[in-house]
């Protein structure tokens, strides 16, 4: 038994001492990466702003792998892109590639033979290329507009053989990318929105307007009603709270059913709604982000929330609604 576990733990400190060696692989990679940036990452970003078309990836094996996540990232932050396989591209794809396009190129040695086709497709045709290699002077880097280059730092892998640093590096000069576009082009939590519409990050990126309750859905009253007319407004319209508004329409104040819980009394159905509401209450706009809109009920530990227009009530929120809709 003792013999056992004495096995189970040098495999354990082997296994923890090459994940350890991976790990410590690849982060100096991404320094290497980070202190050899120079003036072709603004040259790339430069063109890839002004790009007329689309922005084509392109790369072999793992390179290509990369290179759909780095389309993929760039399409869902306001840059039109896509990937074409090098292979189908000499059978075909290459019409898929317009002039008004920039090709990014990837191929860590830089002389992926399956590119020849796409190289001389972007010069015939005076195609924008960015090759990402570790070659300056390989094929694909003489090939190429601009390069920008990987650490030639060899891999992470015991063999030293196994895509690792360098697919590592590659991602990283993607998300670089992406980074000074998004920057750029001042794209914003709302763009992000229209294009991830599905799953908890597009609920989270809703707006208010979205999930609010308005029309003959929202508990609302003039300032003046009775307390009778509160709870059955309260209770019929079953979110816990009703807002009032003065004779001009104008928002002024809200009452929940904890509130009227605290000031329960004999004398409660005598008063009248302007008596104990909570005047001037936090609200927010229909532009408010729900993200946004749930820190604020957070922070202010509420669980409904009036959305005001033009001073005006035109919805309201209700803690509920964010989780049904799995923004918490």
């Amino acid at each position: 038994m003792q013999t056992l576990e004495k096995e189970i733990s040098i495999q354990e400190n082997l296994d923890k001492n090459c994940a350890i060696h991976t790990i410590n692989s690849e982060i100096d990679t991404i320094i290497k990466l980070r202190d050899s940036l120079d003036s072709n990452l603004t040259k790339a970003l430069d063109v890839m702003q002004n790009a007329k078309g689309r922005i084509i990836l392109t790369g072999m094996g793992k390179s290509g792998h990369i290179g759909k996540k780095i389309a993929a990232s760039l399409a869902s932050t306001g840059t039109p892109s896509f990937f074409v396989h090098p292979a189908e591209a000499s059978h075909g794809d290459l019409g898929m590639i317009t002039e008004d396009d920039v090709v990014i190129a990837i191929s860590n040695s830089g002389e992926s033979r399956e590119l020849v086709d796409i190289l001389n497709y972007c010069k015939r045709f005076g195609i924008k290329l960015i090759a990402i290699t570790k070659n300056a002077e390989s094929s694909l880097g003489k090939a190429g507009d601009i390069v920008l280059l990987l650490p030639n730092n060899g891999e992470a892998c015991p063999l030293g053989l196994a895509p690792t640093n360098s697919t590592t590096a590659t991602l990283v000069w993607g998300d670089i990318l992406t980074a000074g576009l998004i920057q750029r082009k001042g794209f914003t939590k709302s763009d992000f929105n229209q294009r991830h519409p599905g799953g908890k990050l597009g609920s989270i990126l809703q707006r208010v307007s979205d999930l609010m309750h308005k029309d003959s859905e929202m508990p609302i009253l003039e300032e003046h009603s009775n307390m009778q007319q509160v709870l059955l407004e309260m209770t019929s319209k079953r979110l816990g709270c009703v807002g009032f508004v003065n004779a001009d329409g104008i928002f002024t104040g809200m009452l929940t059913d904890g509130d009227l819980r605290r000031c329960l009394s004999p004398e409660i159905l005598d008063k009248k709604a302007i008596d104990l509401m909570t005047k001037n209450p936090k609200t927010i706009s229909k532009e408010t982000m729900v993200s946004e809109a749930m820190k604020i009920m957070h922070d202010k530990k509420i669980t409904n929330i009036f959305v005001i227009e033009d001073n005006k009530p035109i919805g309201v929120i209700h803690i509920h609604d964010l989780l049904n809709n799995g923004v918490i």
